[in-house]
This record gives C-alpha cells, sequence and structure tokens, in this order.
C-alpha cells in the first residue's frame, strides 16, 4: 500500500512538472514575438543614439503606415499557414490589384467601385489557387508559384508593361503619415489593419470556422474523418486570404498613387516571415492573428532603424533571411521537444 502510495505521488509530480514545463513553453511562445519586437526597438534606439528620435510620434506614424500592406497581407497568410497551405502568389497578386484598381478610377469609376474591384480580383486569385490545389491535387507551393507568373504577367499585359497614375481622391489617403483629420493620429489604413485582425482574430478563436483551419492544418486526414469538408475549406481559406491581398493592393495603390505591375516584387516572403515571426508554424497547425501583427511590426522597425542608420538595403536583406531561418529553425526545435514531451 505505501508502495502504491508513493508511486501516485511520483506519478502526480511528474504530470505537474510536464504540465508546468508546458505552460511555460505556451507563454514564451506567446511573449517570444513581443520581447522580439522590444529587443529590436532597443538594438536600433542605441545605435541610433536617440530613444526620443527613434520613438517619437513622427516616426511611429511613419512606421505604423509602413507596416500596414505587410499587416493586412499577413492576416490572409496567417489563415493559410495555420490550415496547412503556402501562398507565394502575394506579391503578384498586390502588383495585380493594384492596376485594376488605377484603371478602374481612370476609367471613370467612383473611388469605391475601383476599390472593390481590385479587392474582388484578389480574391478571384486566391479562389484560383484554391481550385488549383483541391480540383488540379497541386501541392500549394507549386500551384501559388504558377500563379506567382501567372498573375504578375496579366497585371504587365493590362497595364501595357507601364504605370498608371491615378487622380486625386480620397484613396490616396489611406496611406498618409500623418492624417488629414487629426484626431485619428495614423493613417486611415492603419485603423482599418487593426479593425480586420481583430475580426480575423475573434473569427478563428471563436468560431467553428477557425477551428476547423486549425484542425485541417493539424491533421487534414483527421479532419476530412471528422467530417470537415477539407477541399471546401481549402478554397474558402485561399479566397478569404485572397480579398485580404487584394486590400492590400488597394494600400499599395494609395501609397504610390499609382498602379504598378512590377511592384511588390518578393513582399511575399516579408509577409511570410511576419507570420513565422510571429509564431506561426510552416507545418500547419499553429499561429495567431497577435503574433503575425508583432512580426509585421518587427520587420517595419528592423527596416525603418537600418535606414536611419545609415545601412544600404542588402544589410536588411541579410537580416530579414536571417531572421526567417531563425524563426523557422526554432519553431522545428519547438515542434520536435513537444513531440517528444
Amino acid at each position: 500500500m505505501e508502495l502504491e502510495t508513493r508511486s501516485m505521488v511520483a506519478e502526480t509530480r511528474s504530470n505537474w512538472t510536464i504540465s508546468s514545463a508546458n505552460l511555460v513553453r505556451l507563454w514564451l511562445n506567446r511573449l517570444g514575438p513581443l520581447l522580439g519586437l522590444l529587443l529590436v526597438i532597443a538594438v536600433f534606439a542605441i545605435l541610433i543614439g536617440s530613444a526620443e528620435r527613434y520613438l517619437s510620434l513622427k516616426n511611429l506614424r511613419t512606421v505604423l503606415a509602413q507596416t500596414v500592406i505587410v499587416a493586412i497581407g499577413a492576416i490572409g497568410m496567417t489563415v493559410i499557414i495555420i490550415s496547412g497551405g503556402i501562398d507565394l502568389s502575394v506579391g503578384s497578386a498586390i502588383a495585380l490589384t493594384g492596376v485594376i484598381t488605377a484603371l478602374g478610377i481612370n476609367a471613370g469609376w467612383s473611388t469605391t467601385a475601383a476599390l472593390t474591384a481590385g479587392i474582388l480580383v484578389g480574391g478571384a486569385v486566391g479562389f484560383a489557387n484554391g481550385l488549383a490545389i483541391t480540383r488540379l491535387k497541386v501541392v500549394p507551393f507549386i500551384a501559388t508559384l504558377g500563379m506567382l507568373g501567372v498573375a504578375r504577367g496579366v497585371a504587365k499585359g493590362i497595364a501595357g508593361s507601364q504605370t498608371v497614375n491615378i487622380p486625386d481622391t480620397w484613396a490616396n489617403d489611406l496611406l498618409l503619415t500623418v492624417p488629414k483629420r487629426g484626431w485619428m493620429l495614423v493613417a486611415p489604413g492603419v485603423w482599418i489593419a487593426v479593425v480586420l485582425a481583430l475580426v480575423a482574430a475573434l473569427i478563428l478563436r471563436r468560431t467553428v470556422f477557425g477551428r476547423r483551419v486549425f484542425a485541417l492544418g493539424s491533421n487534414e486526414a483527421a479532419a476530412r474523418a471528422c467530417g470537415i469538408a477539407t477541399d471546401r475549406m481549402k478554397i474558402y481559406i485561399y479566397s478569404l486570404a485572397g480579398l485580404m491581398f487584394g486590400l492590400a493592393g488597394v494600400m499599395q495603390t494609395s501609397r504610390l498613387r499609382q498602379g504598378d505591375p512590377t511592384v511588390a516584387a518578393g513582399l511575399e516572403l516579408d509577409i511570410i516571415a511576419a507570420v513565422v515571426i510571429g509564431g506561426g508554424s510552416l507545418s500547419g497547425g499553429e499561429g495567431s492573428i497577435l503574433g503575425s501583427m508583432i512580426g509585421a511590426l518587427i520587420m517595419a522597425f528592423l527596416r525603418n532603424g537600418c535606414q536611419q542608420v545609415g545601412w544600404p538595403n542588402y544589410i536588411q536583406e541579410i537580416i530579414i533571411g536571417a531572421l526567417i531561418v531563425i524563426a523557422v529553425a526554432i519553431d522545428r526545435w519547438r515542434s520536435s521537444r513537444m513531440a517528444t514531451a
């Protein structure tokens, strides 16, 4: 009886230790991106030699405005990566939607109609990706890599390989560093990104759709066995993400005040990096909108800091590339630890 009691106590202590370790790991996973953001800010404040200048209202407005495009794209990419997919066509989709928006405004459409058309074109690109993945059984990497070329080619074709300038409309004010309405404090696009992030976070965490997205990324076969229409879910996911990419394209047009078929080349890497740095797992089943937003801020503060220090662009690319490798390595290490726990 005494031996049995000791065994039960030992087992209880072991379970408590494991659960405590899991709890600590969970909090580290959640706080990791935030700690990374604070570290980036601290390092560049020291390098610049003036924390007040680096964290001034003027610079914060600039950084937040620069974050919007990647942040909105990261909302869509987060859902895709949680579901176990990937989308490499984001940059081309942004270029295409920007051209469509600019052409619509120049054709005499109302600004609202032109912006809506651009967003819907982004959704159509995502829908096409979903069909290629589910109906043609092409892996997401190859399907979206192909769409990268298709969307970019279409953008150049309809724009005549030239930029399409747009007249002065309210669409040009979406990413103004200093908003025309002072009470907004930051660019209207920043508030749009914040609202979308909150809505997306609620959908992922509080709805059946969100739970199915996590189930799909964790184990597709098990999700299918539970009655989830996985192919239909993938089409929904890529289409909804495409709408986010379309909105990012609209923001890009507002920022440049023109539709440029060559813009956003390689931007998909920044967006994917924001999701991965924010705790998203390329294996699927893990990620959060909040983490991705923090990842986007890390990217923006990093680029802004490099510019203020005076480092050339290639230094920024090296740092971001290294961050992606480190983030993926940490994700793999975390996954292996959880598998052996």
